[in-house]
């Protein structure tokens, strides 16, 4: 493979918005709530730009790289998000859990905000030590969202948010999600609405106190660029405003444009595109001024 443009699987949720729009996502739906920027997962396939192929089915070992030789599946998923309206209260298995109980991955993920409305922000953790007990009297009576830390946030922040770790979006916050290769979630909690149909979207409690984690939540500190790590992804944060050659031997890399315009190789980007690089391949940048997010495996 040569570098190429990347096409998401665009996602339309009860919550979702029109902010992701400006971010080059089009689409005849009356809201985009996600954009599966970087995904091999069969809920929302990736697919190279101006074709019909997915990246999953054309992408191969040696563009992947050596680095993801530990895996038996491809181990990360980027996506855009943007939440006109609060998500669920929710909780993402560990891999040990999910494996025995989903015939699935767990879920850590990170969250890197990119726009956010005055006064918004995400629910991440409980403020102090519960248990099950407590949380599930707090959510009879109503009470969960005073539980959990609220995090006023603006462009730039990040946020790392384990397996087992109860939260939430806030409405009014676009954001990039870079999180492992799953789709499984237990909400505890949805503020009691209905979808388009009238229906309340179904909760998981039972599962989801089985893996949550009920001490005091604390974010976790990256060594910037570094803005996020774990076993199965690595990304890092650039502000950019020259030009420069990317390539990295053991592992392909997504960069995801968040401002800016430009061009890499001879490929344009605007903000809001992501752009596959294959292990071993080179990607020059240019650009007067943009930012952008670099994922790979480590």
């Amino acid at each position: 493979m040569e570098v190429c443009k990347l096409k998401g699987a665009l996602k339309h949720y009860i919550w979702g918005g029109n902010k992701l729009r400006s971010y080059g996502k089009q689409s005849n739906e009356d809201c985009i709530s996600e954009s599966w920027e970087l995904s091999f997962h069969d809920d929302g396939l990736t697919l190279i730009d101006g074709t019909d192929k997915t990246l999953k089915e054309v992408a191969t070992k040696q563009d992947l790289g050596t680095n993801l030789e530990q895996f038996d599946f491809f181990p990360v998923l980027i996506k855009f998000i943007d939440s006109a309206d609060n998500l669920s209260i929710q909780v993402h298995p560990s891999d040990d859990y999910a494996i025995q109980n989903e015939n699935s991955l767990g879920k850590t993920e990170m969250w890197y905000i990119i726009e956010a409305d005055e006064g918004c922000g995400i629910y991440v953790g409980f403020k102090s030590k519960e248990n099950q007990e407590s949380l599930k009297q707090s959510i009879e009576d109503d009470s969960i969202i005073d539980k959990l830390n609220f995090y006023k946030v603006k462009p730039g922040q990040c946020y790392f948010i384990p397996s087992g770790t109860i939260h939430a979006i806030g409405k009014g916050i676009t954001l990039v999600e870079i999180q492992q290769n799953s789709n499984i979630t237990y909400r505890l909690y949805d503020y009691k609405r209905k979808d388009k149909n009238g229906n309340y979207r179904p909760l998981h409690i039972d599962k989801a106190l089985k893996v949550v984690n009920f001490d005091p939540y604390v974010n976790p500190n990256f060594d910037y660029p570094c803005i996020g790590k774990s076993k199965y992804f690595a990304s890092y944060q650039y502000d950019f405003n020259h030009k420069e050659i990317i390539a990295y031997e053991k592992s392909f890399i997504c960069l995801t444009f968040i401002e800016g315009d430009g061009k890499i190789n001879d490929l344009y980007f605007n903000k809001g595109d992501s752009f596959f690089i294959p292990a071993n391949k080179k990607a020059s940048i240019d650009s007067a001024n943009c930012k952008y997010i670099l994922t790979t495996i480590e």
